[in-house]
């Protein structure tokens, strides 16, 4: 998983300032991630920025006190040297489809265009990029908002989608119940999410689908804790367990988690990256949880060996076993056959 925060954008663009054309005179975003960029190049480069759709119609976006300009409203009425930028080039689509509306619309300026991210294969797409940054990856700016990625998420509940319970509202009864019905949301998606992951108890499946269902979160799964309830849940103690568990079965690309140490421990469990929205920080897997997760995934080879033959199987199955023992003793010497 691949990921850049909003610090790690700002950091990367005073890094990219040297290496950008000299003699800009404008700056372009690219509704609504490419606005992000546009606004931080604006600022360091004290310099006026608009949308898309500002340069077509000559419009420029209000500037404070630094920018002294008499002409600001006439500036695209010349020829002026023109950055146009998107947060990132994955498909190519969208950056594309605004050359063709700029390209129409016959303009009198130089335009260049920019992204500080973009995948393999796309360095044509635009004149200047900062990094190749190869998909699967996520953006701390538009985490709740991106489609792709959240069909390829697990999310917790309490504290993403909604505040938690306060002490004196989680009582199990009709204080919960309530909690349910009423939480506040926080963050709410604007796209269907793969697997919504709680450990709310199934008992409460009817109420928290009412929330969801209020609240315009659509999702494709959701899963509850079955206990009988919340003493036996907290008996057990297997809040981490139950999210690692549903984070390796679904294949997700990142699981979204409230709780910075619930966060530690799924990433430790699955030797994957988990996202804590409490902290903003992305927890990212130490060297031995990712060796536990490929000795977890490993034997989902040998089913697809069955299909040569049970001679094939048993081979497959013996370099399976070698592979588990490499990876759980990464330093022990090869023995000669």
């Amino acid at each position: 998983m691949n990921y850049r925060s909003v610090a790690d954008l700002d950091d990367q663009i005073v890094t990219w300032l040297g290496r950008l054309p000299k003699g800009l005179e404008v700056i372009v975003g690219i509704p609504r991630s490419g606005m992000l960029v546009a606004n931080l190049l604006s600022l360091h480069l004290n310099l006026p920025m608009t949308d898309v759709e500002g340069l077509l119609q000559g419009r420029m976006i209000q500037t404070g006190g630094r920018i002294k300009r008499d002409d600001l409203q006439t500036l695209l009425a010349q020829k002026r040297r023109v950055l146009v930028v998107d947060d990132s080039v994955l498909s190519g689509d969208q950056i594309n489809a605004v050359k063709d509306r700029i390209r129409a619309a016959n303009l009198p300026h130089e335009i260049l265009y920019a992204a500080p991210y973009i995948d393999s294969g796309k360095q044509k797409c635009v004149d200047f990029f900062l990094e190749v940054l190869p998909a699967p990856r996520c953006f701390e700016w538009n985490l709740m908002h991106h489609r792709l990625f959240l069909e390829n998420t697990c999310m917790d509940i309490d504290g993403v989608l909604c505040c938690d319970p306060g002490e004196n509202e989680n009582d199990d009864g009709p204080m919960y119940q309530r909690f349910i019905c009423e939480a506040a949301p926080l963050y709410l998606p604007s796209h269907p999410v793969a697997n919504l992951v709680t450990c709310r108890l199934e008992k409460y499946r009817t109420h928290t689908q009412e929330w969801l269902s209020r609240h315009g979160v659509a999702y494709t799964n959701l899963f509850m804790m079955d206990y009988p309830d919340m003493s036996a849940r907290r008996a057990a103690a297997s809040y981490a367990q139950f999210k690692a568990d549903i984070y390796l079965r679904t294949k997700s690309w990142l699981f979204i988690e409230s709780s910075l140490q619930q966060a530690h421990e799924i990433s430790a469990l699955t030797g994957k990256h988990v996202f804590c929205m409490d902290t903003r920080e992305m927890v990212a897997p130490g060297l031995a949880a990712a060796r536990r997760r490929k000795i977890l995934e490993a034997p989902t080879t040998i089913p697809q060996a069955l299909k040569s033959g049970i001679s094939d199987a048993v081979r497959v199955s013996k370099a399976v076993g070698r592979r588990v023992r490499r990876l759980a003793h990464p330093n022990q010497k090869a023995r000669v056959p």
